[in-house]
Order: C-alpha cells, then sequence, then structure tokens
C-alpha cells in the first residue's frame, strides 16, 4: 500500500483481515427441517411445454450427478410433471368410461350390437379428427383441452344414436308392409328425415361455444384450449352425422331388428310415458302454470350459491406462505425456518419441505427477508390417513406450525404465482389501500387487518407494514464538514466503504472470478453507538468521529414502497376457509362499511381472485345473451318459424334451473368453470326439444295425408302419437348424456375438480330439460296447433 519514511513497505495484511466471505445474505433455504441446503430454480421460456422442459432438466441432472463430490446429492423439491401427468391419465380414464358407457345405451335400448357399433367407431373417428387440428393449432393435451372433449362426448353421439334409431323403427315399419322397397333405400329415406336437423343441433351445440373466444386475461389463457377442443369435436361430430353416419348404417344395420315394443326397457318406459302426455294434453294450461311456478321458485336458489373464480385445482403440493414483521435477522430467520420445517414434517401426509425466506439469486424471486415460501410435498392420496382430506391436512398443518409474530398462509404452487403476477396479492383475497401518505396507509391497514379477523371463514389475516422497516440514519451537519474541507460527497464516500463495503477489484482464479471488498470489521459497526465512532480523514489528513459532524440514530421508515394508478398502496393479505369468496366479500364490505373510516384522499378495494370475479361476471353479461342470440338464430333458420324457435327457446331457463338445483345440492360454487357448463348447457338443452318438435311435425303431417287430422281429438292422438311413439330416440340421446357426464362426477382424481364443476350444471339441466320437454313440450305445441290449424271439437 506504501512505504514507512525508513522503505519498509506496507502491506494489507499489517492494516487489515484477509478471510473468504459471503455477499450480504437476502435468502436461506432449508430442506426437511434437517438444516440448510443449496436450492435453486429452473425457469422455463415462454411458450414451451412444462412436460418436455421438465423431462429434459431431469436428463441434465443425471448426468451432473456424475460429477458429484461424495456426499453431495440434487433432490427435486417441486416436480410439476407429477400433476400434469395425474391430470391427464384421470382425463383419459374418465374419456374411456364415458365411451364405454355411451356404447352401452345404444344396446341396451336397440338389443342390437352392430347398431351400437355405429356409434362406437363414429365417437373415436371425431375424437381422432379432433387431434389433428390440435396439434397444429398448438394445443397441448391438458386438462381443459381434453375436458372439451370430455363435455362434448355425449353430444358427439346422439347424432349416431338418432339416426340409428330411426332407421330401425322405420325398417321396423318396412317389414311389417311386406318390404315393398330395397332395405338401402329405407335407411337412406330415415337419415334423409332426421339429418338436418340433427346437423344443426350439433352445429348449434358447437356454435353456441363461440363466445368463449372472447374471453381474455386468465380466463382465456384457460377456457380457450377448452372451447378450441369441444367446438372442433362437435364440428367433425356434425361432419360424420351426414357423410360416415349413413354410410355405416348402410353396413351395419342389417339381421333381425328387434321391435321397440319387444325390448324390456322401451316397453316399461312407453308404458309408463303415454298416461303422463295424455294428463298433460288433457291438462295443458294447468301444466305450464305448474312448470313456470317452479322456475320462479327456484329463484332464490341462485342467491344462495356462492362464488370464486376457479374451483381449487388440488395440485398434490402446498405453498406455505407466512409473513413476518420487518426486521427480522438472517440468524432469527434461519432458526424460525428450521422449526417451521421440523413441525410441517410431522404431519404424516407430508413428504417433504423445502423452506425458503427472502430472495434466489435471481431477478424473478424479489422477496423480502421477511417473507417465506415453503413447498410441502405431499404423499400419495392412498398413503393418507382413513378419513383425512385436503382441508383437515391444510387445518392440522395451520395448528401445528402456529409460531408468535408469524401469520401463516396456506395455498397452492401454480395458482398462487399466477395471482402475485396478474394482481400482487398472494393470497386468495387482499385489500388495496390507496393514499398519500405511507404511515397512515400502515395505520388503515392494521385496522382492516383487525376487523377482518372478526369474519367468519377467516384463517388468518396481515397488513404490510409499510413504514416500519428499521434503519440508521445518519444527518451530516453541513457547516461542520466545511470547517474540516469535506463535502457530503466526501462523507457519503467514507461510510460507504466503512460500513456497507466497497468492491474495490477483481481476482481472477481460472475460470472463476471473485470480488474483493473493503470494509470495517462487523464488531466496529454493529451498533449505532459503534458506527458514531467511525473515522474521517479530513482534507489536511486529521482524523474525525462521525459523531462530530453528523447526527447518527436508529429511525423507522419504509421497508419497502408501492405505486399504482399514481397513487402510494399498501396490501392486506387474507387466507380464508371454509366460504366461498363472494360471500366473504359481502361480508367484509358490510363490516368495513360501518366501523371504518376512511381519511379524506385514502380509498380501499378488493383485490386477488375477487378482481377476477368482477372481469368474470362484467364477461359474462355479454357472452350469455350473444350465446342465447346464436341459438336463436340457428334455430330459427332451421326450422323458418318463429313459433317453433320460441317454443326450442323456452327449455333455456328451465334447463338452466335444473343446474342452479343440482350445484345448489352438490354445495358447489358459481365459477367460470360453473358458467362454462351453462354455456354448454344452452347448447346441449335444445337438441331434445329440436328432435321432439321433428317427431310431432312427422307426425301432424302422417295424420295430414291420411285423412285423420279433423278434429281437436285427431290433433291430441297426433300429438301423443309423435311424442309417445318415438320417445325411444330422445331417452336414447338424454341417456348418453348423463351417462357420458356421470364418470365425470364421480371422478376423484387430479383434475376432477374442475371437471365436476362443468358436469354439475350439464347433469342438472339435462334431468329438468328433459322433464319439461317430455311434459310439457307436447302441451304447447297442442296449444300452438290448434290455433295454427283452426281445428274444431
Amino acid at each position: 500500500m506504501s512505504t514507512k519514511l525508513n522503505g519498509v513497505p506496507i502491506r494489507i495484511n499489517d492494516i487489515a483481515n484477509v478471510h473468504l466471505g459471503p455477499n450480504m445474505r437476502r435468502g436461506i433455504a432449508e430442506y426437511n427441517g434437517k438444516g440448510e441446503v443449496v436450492g435453486g430454480i429452473v425457469v422455463m421460456r415462454f411458450g414451451e411445454n412444462a412436460l418436455g422442459v421438465i423431462d429434459d432438466v431431469k436428463k441434465k441432472l443425471k448426468e451432473v450427478e456424475k460429477s458429484l463430490p461424495e456426499g453431495v446429492e440434487i433432490v427435486p423439491v417441486y416436480d410439476r410433471s407429477n400433476l400434469i401427468l395425474r391430470s391427464i391419465n384421470n382425463l383419459k380414464e374418465t374419456l374411456i368410461e364415458e365411451f364405454i358407457a355411451s356404447a352401452l345405451i345404444v344396446i341396451l335400448f336397440l338389443f342390437h350390437f352392430r347398431s351400437a357399433f355405429i356409434g362406437i367407431l363414429t365417437l373415436p373417428l371425431a375424437m381422432i379428427a379432433t387431434f389433428i387440428p390440435m396439434y397444429f393449432l398448438g394445443v397441448n393435451a391438458n386438462i381443459m383441452s381434453l375436458a372439451g372433449i370430455g363435455i362434448a362426448i355425449g353430444d358427439m353421439v346422439d347424432s349416431a344414436i338418432v339416426m340409428v334409431e330411426n332407421a330401425h323403427k322405420h325398417l321396423e315399419k318396412w317389414e311389417m308392409e311386406g318390404k315393398k322397397i330395397p332395405r338401402i333405400e329405407v335407411i337412406i329415406n330415415s337419415a334423409k328425415e332426421v339429418g338436418p336437423t340433427l346437423f344443426s343441433a350439433l352445429l348449434i351445440i358447437a356454435v353456441s361455444f363461440l363466445p368463449i373466444f372472447a374471453l381474455e386475461a386468465q380466463e382465456g389463457k384457460l377456457f380457450k384450449p377448452l372451447a378450441i377442443t369441444k367446438t372442433l369435436a362437435m364440428f367433425f361430430a356434425s361432419f360424420l352425422a351426414i357423410t360416415v353416419t349413413p354410410a355405416l348404417m348402410v353396413i351395419f344395420i342389417k339381421g333381425k331388428i328387434v321391435k321397440e315394443k319387444d325390448n324390456p326397457v322401451n316397453k316399461f318406459l312407453l308404458v309408463t310415458y303415454e298416461p303422463i302426455v295424455r294428463f298433460v294434453i288433457k291438462n295443458p294450461y294447468k301444466m305450464i302454470i305448474i312448470s313456470f311456478l317452479f322456475f320462479v321458485f327456484s329463484l332464490p336458489i341462485a342467491t344462495k350459491i356462492g362464488t370464486e373464480f376457479m374451483p381449487p385445482l388440488n395440485e398434490g403440493t402446498l405453498l406455505y406462505m407466512p409473513t413476518t414483521l420487518p426486521g427480522i435477522g438472517v440468524s432469527e430467520a434461519t432458526r424460525i425456518t428450521h422449526i417451521q420445517d421440523k413441525l410441517i414434517m410431522k404431519v404424516p401426509e407430508v413428504e417433504s419441505v423445502f423452506g425458503k425466506i427472502g430472495r434466489a439469486d435471481t431477478s424473478t424471486d424479489p422477496a423480502p427477508l421477511e417473507m417465506w415460501e415453503t413447498i410441502v410435498n405431499l404423499k400419495p392420496k392412498e398413503k393418507w390417513r382413513p378419513g383425512i382430506t385436503w382441508e383437515k391436512i391444510v387445518e392440522e398443518l395451520n395448528n401445528a406450525v402456529q409460531i408468535p409474530g408469524i401469520v401463516n398462509a396456506w395455498i397452492m404452487p401454480i395458482k398462487t404465482r399466477i395471482d402475485m403476477l396478474t394482481t400482487g396479492v398472494k393470497t386468495p383475497l387482499g385489500i388495496k389501500i390507496y393514499g398519500p401518505d405511507l404511515k397512515t396507509i400502515e395505520q388503515i391497514g392494521q385496522h382492516i387487518e383487525m376487523l377482518m379477523k372478526k369474519i367468519q371463514g377467516t384463517r388468518s389475516a396481515y397488513s404490510e407494514r409499510t413504514g416500519s422497516g428499521y434503519y440508521i440514519e445518519i444527518d451530516i451537519n453541513r457547516e461542520l464538514i466545511a470547517r474540516h474541507g469535506l463535502t457530503i460527497k466526501d462523507v457519503e464516500l467514507h461510510v460507504q466503504s466503512a460500513l456497507g463495503g466497497e468492491e474495490i477489484t477483481t481476482t481472477i482464479e481460472g475460470k472463476e472470478r471473485y470480488t474483493v471488498n473493503v470494509r470495517y470489521p462487523r464488531e466496529v459497526r454493529d451498533s449505532p453507538e459503534k458506527i458514531k465512532s467511525v473515522y474521517l480523514i479530513s482534507s489536511n489528513g486529521y482524523q474525525i468521529p462521525l459523531s462530530q459532524v453528523a447526527n447518527v440514530r436508529l429511525v423507522k421508515g419504509p421497508s419497502q414502497i408501492r405505486d399504482e394508478n399514481g397513487s402510494l398502496v399498501g396490501y392486506v393479505y387474507v387466507d380464508i376457509k371454509g366460504i366461498d369468496i363472494g360471500t366473504y366479500v359481502k361480508n367484509a364490505k358490510k363490516l368495513l362499511d360501518t366501523e371504518l373510516k376512511l381519511p379524506i384522499g385514502y380509498t380501499i378495494e378488493f383485490a386477488g381472485q375477487y378482481e377476477y370475479i368482477q372481469r368474470m361476471y362484467k364477461k359474462l353479461t355479454l357472452l350469455i345473451p350473444l350465446t342465447v342470440f346464436i341459438i336463436f338464430l340457428f334455430c330459427y333458420f332451421n326450422f323458418n318459424s318463429v313459433a317453433k324457435t320460441l317454443m326450442v327457446m323456452l327449455y333455456i331457463p328451465f334447463a338452466v334451473t335444473g343446474g342452479v338445483w343440482y350445484l345448489f345440492l352438490n354445495g358447489f360454487n358459481f365459477s367460470m368453470a360453473v358458467a362454462v357448463g351453462f354455456i354448454a348447457l344452452a347448447g346441449m338443452s335444445i337438441e331434445t326439444a329440436m328432435v321432439m318438435i321433428v317427431f310431432l311435425d312427422e307426425a301432424i303431417e302422417r295424420f295430414k295425408k291420411e285423412g285423420r287430422l279433423n278434429t281437436i281429438n285427431d290433433l291430441k292422438e297426433a300429438v301423443i302419437e309423435g311424442a309417445v311413439r318415438r320417445l325411444r330416440p330422445k331417452l336414447m340421446t338424454i341417456a348418453t348424456d348423463v351417462a357420458a357426464f356421470l364418470p365425470i362426477m364421480f371422478s376423484a382424481g387430479t383434475g376432477a375438480d374442475v371437471m365436476q364443476r362443468m358436469a354439475a350444471p350439464l347433469i342438472g339441466g339435462t334431468v329438468t330439460s328433459t322433464i319439461v320437454v317430455l311434459g310439457i313440450l307436447p302441451a304447447v305445441y297442442y296449444l300452438w296447433r290448434i290455433k295454427e290449424l283452426k281445428l274444431t271439437t
């Protein structure tokens, strides 16, 4: 560095301790409560396939393991491939079950295996055809894309069922009349009779789903793959219905055709249904009034259903994100992390725990030291204790990890990451406080935190301490430093190098680079009193204690500063349990309106998933009317009759009513997945009504040709015959729809929660729309025909 007057060199070793040491610690990683570890993060490029990237990373890790020192191993602590594979395998099993159920329905109603084979063949053809454009459009096989095919299976096979059944009916009549025309002509004529209506019905189901493409943001990303696959599946099903299905009918509908009345299932249904139709036709106004009253009395049920953005997706992994007050030290954070992980590992269902506090060495993880991110991997469900559920595990973990000064939050990894990126809130619900002063924002936040804990359903509430960071403030006296020939910059440079350290050079050790830092030893800078003794060098070379030219004191200040919409903002994080977000926010707003008085210039708003819910309702107010309008247009183009179109559209509200009741009975909340189910229901519910009107029209035209339609009694018999004698195809389509959705409802694997919410409106709506179509539509049709035909008694 220099030499003495006698020429003796002064080395760094003479005036300083030189040793290897770490940079300032901003994060700690701990595994299974056993001690500190080194953690690594793999960041995937945008647009890449997650499963492919994970497989490549695993291959690379196997290569790296060979060169690791003895006793060192790489352990994956979060592997999303298990979730991806479980969800896809669960959906594959569900699709196979739906496929088998649809085939069994055909065999049960027709007693003809060859006829069932038509549906068995056209269904996979439509599915395979769907996968081809999926590949070119870049749509991966995932929960949502396969769900689109899953909720479409029942509708995809309906056209084949109705056409095959109609061919059976015509062949039955053909045999009774002595086989006067070729068999192939009978099959072709039967296909022509119902083909156009079936094509239109399937096309309506496909087109009614198009408004889903108007979804934006997170819901758009989630449901557009589903909309693509369902639309493609219905398009190919419609195309096959008018091309391949008639050809297969000619090939496979051979041999003995079992008469409808000889089938015990059909015989029972006919005997049961005919008295019902006769009663309905005899009392049409009473039945219409009863159905209307049922609809009106069902409206209050809709208000009792909670709201959420998306149903919970059980990822098989929990993310534990507790928070503490600012100012925690590295040593204390390490100790608490170790304790937390040990407590979590005591729960039998936990397989491993990776605890992290603070930030990793990457720009993608700017977490403060007071925030934990602990990944809790659970064992497979088969290894859980009897009677244990996901909610019970979370509650047990929450009770086990109760550390003073720590506020818990138990959430899902993927879902939380998305929420944090889009809203900045890590818990399902957050409250943002806007205003001009951080200290006042902190006070309001603490008051809201206290109020939130009073609300039923609150697991935890934590308000950011926006003004509670700890700082050492050095207030430099300009007049005093000027006397010593120093400037503000001189003092700041001295303080920076002495306390914070200064990087003066970099050493090169082969391929490795190490920075060389200069700073005071810890023992002379670890308290405000010792910092006061830090020496400055004046312009004349003499030393001055910092306390002589500056005021050194410990103060509080903002630990972080947030700014949104041109205003300072603070967050309140709320974790809830046993209640839906919509109901919770409603209760919270009532409480805050009465017990929170905001100063002038300060506002609050609910954030997190509640933002998604608000955006969802705003979109649905446009999408649902648009869907109904599209269905109306297609129905009108098919029937070319406003009256018939209105009769078909009349059953959408009754289908929705059934969906609402089914949601209520199952305890499901209204969510975006449920909304998609209702949009699908709107298109599907009209199919049976359209088929019913086709058969009623056919019966009326036949009675006219035979000269039997002269009085109102003749009209009654025509309507009864059209409804009863053609009951089988209508019940077959309904049965296949229900049979296709039941495997979804009883599925318990990964992704089942989302699928069940989409299937629930379809099952409930199918039941009520069936009752209305089979029981009320003949009455409405009968009343309309009386006026249209102007018949007399």
